[in-house]
């Protein structure tokens, strides 16, 4: 995701508040964390990081209840197809675009079978201008699944959820997190800040690497499976809105007098950084926008003429239509090019 959270605290009320032992952690042993840095990985005792993993969860536990925002996929009653359904839009979307049509894509699809019972192209038509629209059809095609597969009901098991199309590991982990209160560590990029800062020293993360990643959150998760679907929640908010990439607002942070960063002076980051993606002006990117918006305007064939004019460079227009095909996003019929009507 990009700066949009996807904590959901609705479904914790009646999640199993069942103790889970921590393989390799004994019930009074301060846990290790290991995290990626600029010298490479730094292992840490919790107490010798100056504090537990349990001081750092229930902290934030406590600061989330107070200060969580209130978002639709956080309210009671929010169910697990409407918190699959956020996760998909959600990434790498920001929060206040992703509202308003997730609002409207569950007033029309409610449930999953409603949706797989229309084509996919009306799919992409609702996902309008969210971007990445290959989410819109890996969400109906995820939809078909769920109906035919399990009875019309989003599973809670991570390879049942992993099977499903569209769906990787962290969405799938986010799913039984907090639609189902399961005990499992989830990692975004909040996540991996707070971490980086707070238990690790370094102003930001280096590059995603899984196991790493969730061991690294696995060894600060409280045991109880309860206080654990809320520490996902909060460690991701407190990233979101405290802890960001911009600028750290550390004077209203609740660890802040136990942050590694912190205590040392806020050193600048060496480290290996991910790759930056191009500017969208001029891109291949804003030219297939614009060849879908096309698409999504009309239930009719687009011609070959009305697509030459969208753009003035010929071979990145043609670049562009190329990869829609090749992705399943249009389809090339007799009367010009349409939105895909068959299940994929």
């Amino acid at each position: 995701m990009n700066i949009a959270p996807s904590s959901h605290t609705a479904a914790l009320k009646n999640a199993p508040d069942v103790p889970v032992t921590t393989a390799g952690t004994g019930d009074n042993a301060a846990p290790e964390v290991v995290v990626g840095t600029a010298a490479g990985s730094r292992t840490a005792r919790g107490s010798a990081a100056g504090y537990r993993a349990a001081d750092i969860s229930t902290t934030l536990n406590a600061w989330f209840l107070a200060n969580a925002r209130d978002l639709p996929w956080r309210r009671e009653g929010f169910g697990a197809w409407g918190i699959l359904v956020s996760e998909f839009m959600l990434q790498q979307t920001p929060v206040n675009r992703v509202i308003p049509r997730l609002q409207e894509w569950l007033a029309r699809w409610p449930t999953p079978a409603d949706l797989a019972a229309v084509p996919p192209s009306e799919a992409v038509r609702a996902w309008s201008s969210l971007g990445y629209p290959r989410r819109a059809l890996w969400l109906h095609a995820a939809a078909v699944q769920i109906t035919e597969q399990h009875g019309g009901v989003v599973p809670s098991d991570i390879d049942a959820l992993l099977a499903l199309t569209g769906i990787g590991d962290y969405t799938a982990r986010a799913v039984a997190a907090f639609a189902y209160g399961h005990r499992h560590p989830v990692v975004d990029t909040n996540t991996r800040r707070v971490i980086a800062r707070a238990i690790a020293g370094s102003g930001e993360p280096a590059p995603p690497r899984r196991g790493r990643d969730l061991e690294a959150m696995g060894a600060l998760l409280p045991q109880s499976a309860l206080e654990a679907a809320l520490f996902n929640a909060a460690i991701m908010e407190l990233g979101a809105v405290v802890c960001t990439s911009r600028g750290p607002n550390c004077d209203i942070c609740p660890i802040r007098n136990d942050c590694a960063w912190r205590a040392l002076d806020y050193p600048e980051y060496t480290g290996t950084r991910k790759t930056v993606q191009k500017k969208f002006a001029g891109s291949d990117r804003q030219v297939r926008g614009l060849i879908m918006a096309e698409l999504r305007s009309t239930h009719r064939g687009v011609t070959d003429a009305e697509i030459d004019s969208l753009w003035p460079d010929a071979a990145q227009l043609q670049r562009a239509l190329h990869s829609l095909v090749a992705d399943g996003l249009a389809v090339d019929s007799p009367d010009g090019y349409t939105l895909p009507d068959g299940i994929l």
